[in-house]
């Protein structure tokens, strides 16, 4: 599988290669953003077989998936991405072919109980991880995935 960000100001599409991705501004970053807006390390982006997973690292400007400021999400061939104020176009292909537009698009969002829990012995009743295939996939977060809206 490849993964892309496509930049939607113009520019080359971004090739994220490594398992894990540090996006920032600062030059440690895996992926360095000079730009003002984005905060020194403002996002981390894990692979997942087909899949992208993203996580806010408490960024000053924020981070936007489909138009939802967002603290974590799991990111889907063409989702639009806002990493502060840079927008970017998620590709994810198979080989040189971009995949076809699926037929739901967006971000899907998962609960605790969307994965089942295995069963635990007394020393692990209050453990918040949860297992799929018997490796800890789920750490239960106290905070949301987006934040509120004010209406």
């Amino acid at each position: 599988m490849r993964f892309r960000l496509v930049p939607l100001e113009g520019g080359n599409a971004i090739e994220l290669s490594r398992d894990l991705t540090v996006v920032g501004r600062k030059e440690d970053c895996d992926l360095r953003l000079d730009h003002k807006s984005i905060s020194k390390f403002h996002c981390v982006i894990v692979k997942m077989e087909n899949t992208l997973l993203l996580r806010d690292l408490g960024s000053t400007n924020g981070t936007v998936v489909n138009g939802k400021k967002i603290r974590r999400a799991t990111l889907k061939n063409n989702d639009c991405l806002n990493i502060a104020n840079l927008p970017f176009r998620i590709q994810i292909s198979t080989g040189d072919a971009v995949e076809k537009k699926p037929q739901f698009e967006g971000t899907i969002q998962i609960s605790n109980r969307d994965v089942e829990t295995e069963d635990k012995n007394d020393d692990d009743k209050n453990s918040d991880s949860f297992k799929i295939n018997g490796n800890d996939v789920v750490q239960n977060n106290d905070l949301p995935d987006s934040y509120p809206t004010n209406n």
